[in-house]
């Protein structure tokens, strides 16, 4: 039998992926591109007083054209093709902001205890805009530890947690987790049911990343029936995913209500599964 032909990924790294639940670390932007989408980022923040993640949740991208350049990144959407097909959706995206010396820290999970996707599919690819290292609070997971089942998750909501519901995984040998470092530009892909988490910030430099999560359109959104997706590549199959608004431009106002739609119908899915 002939070998798949791949796009961007090596048989090795397809191979780690399906193994471990992980790949990394996989070069997209330049490092002048990443300084330039730093900026972007960062520019927003100033205009709005506060970090991308406090106001633009479950999809960032959706008002900005500059971020869908992002998630639409040819090179990004081919090797998301070498893992899960050439029929891409992506659901959401967001934002994950440790400031220099900062104590928040993201708790051991899995995606899947939130997400409501049957099959539990996600395909995440996490975007480093600034360097990520174990010192300013890289994500950490534990390799091998997708593909089990859902683990049971205690709820522990903290300061510091960037998961509002601090749900947790006790007893992770946290021996056992390799640290995901990345130079700003370069992202990683997880699958959604791979135990992780990150420690504090204990650098002097500001960690930032962006989190992009891709289905094929085989899965579907159970906890609520009016799920939407942006079709970026090949068909939106079987119909489980309804049209994401396109930003025509900056602050995209029809994008920012919808936005907000979704963000609220998925608060309220969350309350009652």
């Amino acid at each position: 039998m002939e070998e798949a032909v791949r796009k961007v990924l090596s048989e090795a790294q397809v191979a780690s992926y399906r193994r471990d639940g992980i790949v990394f670390p996989i070069d997209l932007l330049s490092r002048a591109e990443a300084v330039a989408l730093r900026r972007k980022v960062e520019a927003v923040e100033t205009r709005i007083g506060a970090e991308m993640q406090s106001r633009f949740k479950i999809k960032a991208h959706l008002p900005f054209p500059w971020l869908w350049d992002i998630i639409a990144h040819p090179m990004l959407l081919d090797a998301v093709e070498d893992l899960i097909g050439p029929d891409i959706l992506c659901w959401g995206s967001s934002f994950f902001t440790k400031n220099a010396h900062d104590p928040r820290f993201v708790s051991w999970h899995q995606d899947s205890t939130y997400y409501g996707l049957e099959p539990p599919d996600t395909l995440t690819a996490w975007l480093a805009i600034s360097d990520s290292t174990v010192e300013s609070g890289c994500v950490r997971f534990l390799p091998g530890s997708h593909d089990q089942g859902v683990r049971h998750h205690d709820e522990y909501p903290e300061e510091g947690n960037l998961l509002s519901r601090g749900q947790t995984i006790a007893g992770v040998d946290a021996d056992m987790a390799v640290d995901v470092e990345l130079k700003a530009g370069q992202f990683s892909f997880h699958k959604e049911d791979v135990i992780h988490g990150s420690n504090p910030n204990r650098s002097d430099g500001r960690r930032l990343g962006f989190s992009i999560h891709y289905v094929a359109p085989h899965v579907h959104e159970v906890n609520y029936p009016e799920a939407t997706a942006a079709l970026l590549r090949g068909e939106n199959r079987l119909g489980h995913w309804g049209a994401d608004p396109v930003a025509k431009e900056d602050w995209d106002p029809e994008c920012l209500d919808f936005l907000n739609r979704s963000w609220e119908r998925y608060k309220a899915a969350q309350q009652t599964a």
